[in-house]
């Protein structure tokens, strides 16, 4: 594209998401069609990704796209592994997203769409989107350490110790949090229990496909999977209308909480291509 075109087109993206977000503040009443608040949310999205992205990336962090990754230099075949991009997006989006598609919904209920919309995307893009992307960065550049290890190297280790508690400690609270989110919706629900537990031999099958079966073979796995989970979702209702299937998933929520701490667990030790990548990836369908 010439530089008058491109020019062009972001002045049109620009000018749409003015227009969705003036429609949507100038709309009396809760009812309204959504396609303005993704509309909006679209052009703001790519606004921010290709001008402040691009400004934080290449302006502040100064990215090298010639410099080799830990995944390849410390490449152990568990923990740092290289990682297909479109798999290693999903890994990281389905992890920072969360809970945030049963949460987001539900204080849109309460405070408003127009708020909480707002807060997202301003939060995001301003805030969100640039602590993750620079704690990535500078994971990155120190052979994948953690926040607290890099802390400690630069600060001392009584100020690491002490950063590392912190973190942990609110590392604990989200997790709270966001478990006291997922079981409440889970709990007592063997439609949604069988959807969410067949995505993990949904996942391992999709690990051991990319990389013994058909490695690099990303489109294939993302269509296998995809129809698997649709299959899921679809047999989920099955199961939750038979009555010996629908009594075995269909969990309290403290038995609930148990199992998904340790699934957490499990899945930490295994190797990340195994289930964890995988798994997130598939979960990016879904969200």
């Amino acid at each position: 594209m010439t530089q008058l075109s491109t020019k062009i087109l972001w002045l049109f993206v620009a000018t749409l998401g003015a227009i969705c977000f003036g429609y949507l503040a100038l709309q009396n009443g809760e009812s309204v069609s959504a396609i303005y608040l993704v509309v909006a949310a679209v052009c703001i999205y790519m606004i921010g990704y290709r001008f402040y992205g691009r400004f934080v990336a290449y302006k502040v962090l100064e990215l090298d796209k010639n410099r080799a990754t830990p995944a390849l230099v410390e490449n152990d075949g568990r923990d740092f592994v290289p990682t297909n991009k479109a798999v290693l997006f999903g890994h990281h989006f389905a992890a920072i997203a969360g809970a945030g598609p049963l949460v987001g919904p539900i204080l849109a209920a309460q405070m408003g769409y127009l708020p909480s919309m707002l807060w997202i995307l301003v939060g995001g893009v301003l805030a969100g989107a640039v602590h993750d992307f620079v704690v990535l960065f500078i994971s990155t550049r120190r052979k994948g350490r953690s926040l607290g290890e890099i802390i400690k190297d630069e600060m001392g280790k009584f100020t690491g110790g002490v950063a590392m508690v912190a973190i942990f400690g609110i590392m604990l609270i989200i997790i709270a949090i966001l478990a006291m989110v997922v079981v409440k919706a889970l709990a007592e629900s063997p439609w949604g229990l069988f959807t969410i537990a067949m995505t993990i031999p949904i996942a391992i099958f999709m690990g051991i496909y990319m990389r013994f079966i058909r490695p690099g073979r990303v489109g294939e796995v993302s269509i296998i999977g995809f129809v698997l989970l649709i299959l899921a979702i679809h047999y989920g209702s099955v199961i939750a209308a038979d009555p010996y299937w629908a009594k075995i998933f269909t969990l309290e929520a403290p038995t609930l909480a148990i199992v998904m701490m340790a699934y957490g667990f499990i899945a930490s030790v295994l190797p990340v291509w195994f289930l964890l990548a995988p798994r997130d990836y598939l979960s990016t369908f879904l969200k």
